[in-house]
């Protein structure tokens, strides 16, 4: 298959690339750039021990401690009660 050919592959990554907009490699956003992507909207839930209890904590997506929470889904409940998106981590 020749990828530059008219419908090729090529034309395929192009439009996508046009229909998604510029990449770019994540590592290497300032914390002002991720805000503009809506990262202070996310929280994510990482198991954790506690005084030798399992325990949730939950951490802004700049990896900000925000709280602990005895189950996932109070951590969870908590996250979306601050009208904020939860995103696990294992």
């Amino acid at each position: 298959m020749n990828v530059n050919a008219p419908g090729g592959a090529g034309d395929q990554a192009d439009a996508m690339a046009q229909a998604t907009g510029p990449t770019f490699d994540v590592r290497h956003l300032t914390a002002d750039q991720l805000q503009q992507l809506g990262v202070s909207q996310l929280a994510y839930v990482k198991p954790v021990v506690v005084d030798g209890a399992r325990a949730y904590a939950i951490h802004g997506a700049d990896g900000t401690p925000m709280a602990v929470a005895g189950d996932l889904d109070i951590a969870v409940a908590a996250i979306r009660q601050h009208e904020m998106i939860p995103a696990l981590v294992h």
